[in-house]
């Protein structure tokens, strides 16, 4: 019987349990998922986590399957308390059979726990870090075995794990507010003159301590300061020119051990990463380990040695091949894929002459290096990480993604950096915009300090907001939804009082997959995206694949300008089975919540029409099989392109609903990427046409009959949102933690004199006087 139960408690329920930590969004689901496994699993009577409060000595109840359930959230002990506070006090297992009988023993009356005599517990800790106790309790006597200790201590690790975790992203959520409010603050002080940019960012300087600016690639939004951290990476692969080759075994031999150390380490990583942000955000590790057993890879490496090259040259020169094939692609993701055949190299090369060692930081400091890479954001103490600035690197890649997902500021792409900074340079990163201050004067550093003291005040304002409507002081009710990509941005959207999402972008999780996600997979993403906002509408919009957003496993048509090329709604006509899929996977899910659809760069009539035949089709499909679905589900387009805008009341004929992309419309209005720094200058949201361009779509819409909505980046500024409100745009979706400041300027203003200012500025003849005259409305709204 007992082996028996160790067989079912072993490596069965360590899996299910990760699949329950990796594919939850809930932290209380997972908790109480986990105490009915393990109970049942233990064939014990009770199972119950406590959780340790923030003030280190305070253990509550979390979760329980066998004692009352009313007792959770409710029972609450010192860890000087009871066998429980026994179990962290000593920071160790503790097992008894006859718990009534220990001098520690404490009686909750609201649990009823008088009947059970057995009791085990063990500590949860992540790092060093208690966070709490798992405690399994028997109405009989009962020893229990090694096996079943040592079970449960690594489940109680992965518990520990999915708590940081939650705490991680609920951090996520404060610095993302306090990112909103900085960036206002910072833009008000450039507009005052109080910042001065330096933009000759390549021009060499002296290390020292005289203070200066630089502008790089905004990579990752928010602010830090702090003193530097140099991180220790050789400027090129090792190449172990001097080593003498051993006879090819012996090679073959030096190369097959360091592959596998370097497949375990990557194991960790991608463990580690999945705990502490996602699976999504892990899965590049798994692509590392794809590489390591690529055919043509080892099969390069092996030829190599065969000819007499060592272990170590042979991996160099294959690496550096693929390093340069990627660069030269014109894909800005392909390209940020030779970073990671870089990082791959530098891992097993370490493994090979144990040159491998890990980076530890004793304080708090902003990194500085050459490149990041996927394995450095893995391994570093990210508590430890104020901000990171680095030579190389774009938005695109894994290590700016991660960075993002942490809440660490990060501006990328700062040519000849680390010949311009020393050890004891200090730093203010502003990665809102993309600016640097080394060394920044007292002016400078007070107007930071001033940010600082006035942020608390100033964020305690907007949390009374977050409840209260968008409504302007004539009455005007505002709407005010989320961009979202990724599940774990629900939490973060509610948080700062989203009304719904006016943009689910659906291409997020195809990226970080290695297939196409199928009908069944995608409908159960889309559920938990419509049950995470129970009832609050939510804009699906379908693949937005191509220009700068590539997946990994589809094979795309080399393009000289692959942004006015085959993308978007173009791939989803001409490959129909992964668009009826994903439109099949959306309609499976709508009776989940209140979904709507809506589709990316259209251009035409022609489009919008081919693309409701598909849907009548998809839905007579799902009819015949008698599955459930929103029979009338809304259907919209979103306006980026010019010829949208010029025929938008065509259009508007022929759906629910228009939503303005003003990221798209302005880089296609004025022919300017808005990711080439070259042209950066031109992407101007205050050009005349896309001002005239936008109130002509809102003016269509209202001819029709038809709301307008405007997702886009350019709303997340306060004084632009009202601006865009007397356009005539009363539904925004934006970046969450700006939700909170465009709601507290809406309802300091009414739209009478939203109208005006907007009336006034389409008067004007140039972006230079537009910027001028809302930098004077803005201050005098003290916004």
């Amino acid at each position: 019987m007992v082996e028996a139960r160790q067989e079912t408690l072993g490596l069965r329920t360590l899996e299910d349990i990760s699949g329950l930590i990796l594919h939850s969004h809930d932290l209380q689901e997972t908790l109480d998922n986990i105490v009915t496994l393990v109970a049942r699993r233990m064939g014990s009577d009770v199972c119950s986590i406590y959780l340790l409060e923030d003030d280190g000595e305070t253990l509550r109840l979390a979760a329980t399957k066998g004692l009352s359930r009313s007792s959770v959230g409710k029972i609450t002990m010192k860890t000087s308390e009871g066998l429980t506070g026994l179990v962290m006090e000593q920071k160790g297992v503790v097992a008894i059979e006859d718990a009534p009988a220990h001098p520690r023993y404490k009686y909750f009356r609201e649990t009823k726990e008088e009947k059970f005599l057995s009791f085990l517990g063990i500590p949860l800790f992540e790092r060093k870090t208690p966070v709490g106790v798992i405690v399994v309790q028997t109405k009989e006597t009962r020893v229990f075995t090694p096996a079943e200790i040592s079970t449960i201590t690594t489940i109680a690790y992965q518990i520990a794990s999915i708590v940081i975790n939650a705490k991680l992203l609920d951090s996520i959520r404060r610095k993302e507010e306090e990112r909103a409010f900085f960036q206002q603050e910072l833009e008000r002080m450039k507009a005052a003159g109080l910042l001065k940019e330096d933009r000759g960012s390549s021009t060499r300087r002296k290390k020292g301590r005289q203070h200066f600016s630089l502008i790089g690639i905004a990579a990752s939004p928010g602010f830090c300061w702090g003193k530097i951290y140099l991180l220790n990476q050789r400027t090129n692969l090792p190449g172990m020119e001097l080593e003498t080759a051993l006879p090819r075994e012996e090679e073959h031999k030096r190369f097959l051990v360091a592959l596998e150390k370097t497949k375990i380490q990557t194991l960790y990583m991608e463990k580690r990463v999945a705990d502490m942000l996602s699976k999504e955000d892990a899965v590049i590790f798994h692509t590392h380990l794809m590489i390591m057993e690529d055919r043509g890879f080892l099969g390069k490496v092996n030829d190599l040695i065969d000819g007499g090259t060592s272990a170590g040259q042979a991996v160099r020169k294959v690496v550096e091949n693929y390093v340069q094939a990627f660069a030269r692609m014109d894909d800005p993701y392909l390209r940020e894929r030779s970073a990671d055949m870089e990082d791959i190299g530098r891992r097993i090369i370490g493994a090979l002459d144990g040159s491998e060692r890990r980076e530890r930081l004793r304080e708090k400091r902003i990194i500085v290096a050459r490149d990041i890479f996927p394995s450095d954001m893995a391994t570093l103490d990210h508590d430890k990480i104020l901000g990171i600035i680095t030579e190389k690197g774009d938005v695109t890649s894994h290590a700016a993604i991660m960075a993002r997902s942490l809440g660490i500021p990060a501006v990328l792409g700062l040519p000849d950096l680390l010949k311009q900074i020393g050890l004891r340079d200090e730093v203010i990163i502003d990665g809102n915009s993309g600016h640097i201050y080394i060394n920044p004067d007292e002016k400078i550093r007070g107007e930071y300090e001033r940010l600082q003291r006035d942020h608390g005040v100033r964020q305690r304002e907007l949390e009374e907001l977050r409840d209260l409507p968008a409504e302007t002081t004539d009455g005007v009710r505002v709407s005010l939804k989320a961009n979202i990509g990724l599940l774990s941005d629900i939490r973060v959207a509610l948080a700062n009082g989203a009304e719904g999402v006016g943009l689910y972008r659906t291409e997020f999780p195809f990226m970080t997959r290695k297939t196409f996600p199928s009908r069944a997979e995608q409908q159960d993403l889309y559920v938990k995206i419509l049950e995470g906002f129970a009832g609050l509408p939510v804009n699906i919009r379908t693949l937005d694949i191509g220009g700068d957003k590539g997946l990994p496993y589809f094979t795309y048509p080399k393009e000289d300008n692959p942004f006015m090329g085959w993308r978007s709604i173009r791939v989803s006509l001409d490959q129909r089975d992964i668009f009826r899929d994903q439109l099949a996977g959306i309609l499976l899910a709508s009776p989940h919540g209140k979904a709507s659809l809506m589709f990316p760069m259209v251009s035409g009539v022609d489009e919008i029409r081919t693309v409701k035949e598909i849907l009548a089709d998809v839905k007579a499909d799902l009819e015949r099989t008698g599955k459930p679905f929103d029979r009338s589900i809304r259907t919209g387009i979103m306006v980026e392109l010019p010829a949208a805008v010029q025929i938008a009341d065509l259009l508007a004929r022929e759906v629910d609903y228009l939503s303005i992309g003003t990221n798209d419309l302005i880089q296609y209005t004025l022919a300017a990427d808005r990711n080439n720094p070259k042209v950066k200058q031109y992407y101007d949201a205050y050009h005349p046409a896309i001002l005239h361009s936008i109130k002509r779509v809102a003016d269509a819409g209202r001819a029709a009959g038809k709301p307008v909505s405007l997702c886009g980046e350019m709303a997340a500024e306060p004084i632009n949102a009202l601006l865009l409100l007397g356009l005539g745009i009363t539904d925004f979706s934006l970046s969450a933690p700006y939700i909170p400041l465009v709601k507290q300027a809406i309802r300091k203003t009414s739209l009478a004199s939203a109208r005006e200012m907007a009336m006034t500025v389409l008067t004007m003849e140039s972006s230079r006087d537009i910027r001028a005259y809302l930098a004077e409305r803005q201050a005098e709204l003290e916004i």
